[in-house]
Order: C-alpha cells, then sequence, then structure tokens
C-alpha cells in the first residue's frame, strides 16, 4: 500500500535569495520564540519591502525577543486566511543576510 510519507524526504538548504523569493504569494506564518522557557507560537504576516522581509507580530515589542524566528511553510490555494487584530502589534524588519531557508527534495531511498 503506498502513502504519502513512503517517499524518503532529505532537507535542502536555499540561499537568502531564494528563500526570500519563495516567499512571494505568502503572507501568513508564524513566529516562534522562547518565553519562561516554553516555546510561543503566534500567527503572524508579512510583506516584502525593498529586498527587506518585514513581519507585522501580534504582539508588543518587549515581547518578541531578538532570537525569534519567522517560519512560513507553503500554503495551497483555498487555505483559510487568519486574520491578526492586536492594538499591540510590532513591525520587525529582517535584513536579507539574516534570511535562510530549508525546502523538501525527494530523497534517495
Amino acid at each position: 500500500m503506498s502513502t504519502p510519507f513512503a517517499t524518503t524526504l532529505r532537507m535542502a538548504e536555499l540561499s537568502g535569495a531564494q528563500a526570500l523569493w519563495r516567499l512571494e504569494g505568502r503572507t501568513v506564518g508564524p513566529l516562534v520564540h522562547v518565553r519562561r522557557e516554553q516555546a510561543v507560537v503566534r500567527p503572524a504576516r508579512h510583506v516584502g519591502e525593498n529586498g527587506r522581509l518585514v513581519v507585522r507580530a501580534p504582539a508588543a515589542a518587549a515581547a518578541v525577543p531578538a532570537t525569534a524566528t519567522y517560519h512560513v511553510d507553503e500554503i495551497h490555494a483555498g487555505a483559510g486566511t487568519v486574520r491578526i487584530h492586536s492594538p499591540h502589534g510590532t513591525l520587525l524588519r529582517v535584513h536579507p543576510g539574516r534570511v535562510t531557508g530549508f525546502r523538501l527534495t525527494p530523497g534517495e531511498a
């Protein structure tokens, strides 16, 4: 019986430019950081501006540490939209040199 998980996958690293290019057409992803020794995952939105990634975090600036990471998975057409409303939103500007990415590719069996 064949399942979608039967294929071996491996992670291939992307350059910063490739990772930024793959973000085009996507606007939502989780912002992840550690607070009080527990992982915090918040929905966030992003836009590309002048070659930089700008992430709107639904939290006050003091609540988002510099070690926070932002992830964007492939979002299929028809997926639900996440709406974020917060009076304490924070804009995070990520310089291109700090952007990294990975993609899953078929690996060897």
